[in-house]
């Protein structure tokens, strides 16, 4: 007699949805690294997340 074979079934495109899932995640990574690779260098020894900021208090946003 067979055991389950829908639990097979299942299993296996879990298993292949994994798999997908993995491999889309590794193109997204790698997609990501060319992307920084082509961005523009900025100035040495600048900090692009503090471009624009005054020392002291800073003006409301709003």
């Amino acid at each position: 007699m067979a055991g389950h074979p829908k639990a097979t079934a299942m299993k296996r495109a879990r298993e292949r949805a994994k798999m997908e899932k993995r491999n889309e995640k590794v193109l997204r990574r790698e997609a990501r690294k060319k992307e920084k690779e082509t961005e523009l260098p900025s100035e040495e020894g600048v900090d692009p997340d503090l471009v624009g900021i005054k020392p002291g208090p800073q003006p409301p946003l709003f």
